[in-house]
């Protein structure tokens, strides 16, 4: 079994951090992973993706043509990584940034108020949880507890107080489903 998975959007968004956490609940679990970040060259507000492969077996390169699934945070990232999906794959999008509904009927999407839902939970930073949480309730890669757990060993302790919400951010994306 090998899954594909890119995560896109601003700089800022946390793209690279949910792709960080799902390769260490993998490594965790003794699972092959590849996480390969790219972003611009500016701080906050370029674009920013990583790409995460997970396997059970060894993986021949950390290149991904047609992902298994893709979480779009804003309408650059859903029209570029949109039309790469792999047929009957996922698509989580960022309602709250997105002003479109997916154009393939070929896939399963989510489409989620993630920054309302952030913040709500009392912090706009938890968006991205909140959209690994609903990528992990839709497609059989990680275990939600797993990941969970894999987030409080390997946050360092200066942030071991931002794990709760984080914790809650995940499982309130876990309820939305792919239609």
């Amino acid at each position: 079994m090998q899954t594909e998975i890119i995560i896109s959007g601003f700089g800022g968004q946390g793209a690279l951090f949910a792709g960080q956490l799902m390769a260490y609940s993998a490594m965790d679990n003794q699972l092959e992973v590849t996480w390969f970040p790219s972003y611009g060259p500016e701080m906050r507000g370029g674009t920013a993706s990583c790409t995460v492969i997970i396997s059970d077996e060894e993986i021949g390169a950390p290149v991904v043509g047609m992902p298994t699934a893709v979480i779009a945070m804003n309408l650059p990232s859903l029209d570029k990584y949109e039309p790469q999906v792999k047929p009957g794959g996922l698509l989580v999008v960022n309602a709250s940034m997105v002003n479109r509904q997916a154009l393939r009927t070929d896939i399963r999407s989510a489409h989620i108020p993630a920054n309302e839902i952030a913040e709500r939970i009392g912090d706009r930073r938890l968006t991205n949880m909140v959209l690994l949480g609903s990528l992990l309730a839709n497609l059989n890669v990680l275990d939600l507890k797993t990941v969970e757990a894999s987030l409080r060993v390997h946050t360092p302790e200066r942030h071991q107080r931002l794990v709760p919400l984080n914790i809650q951010a995940l499982e309130e994306g876990a309820t939305y489903l792919a239609a």
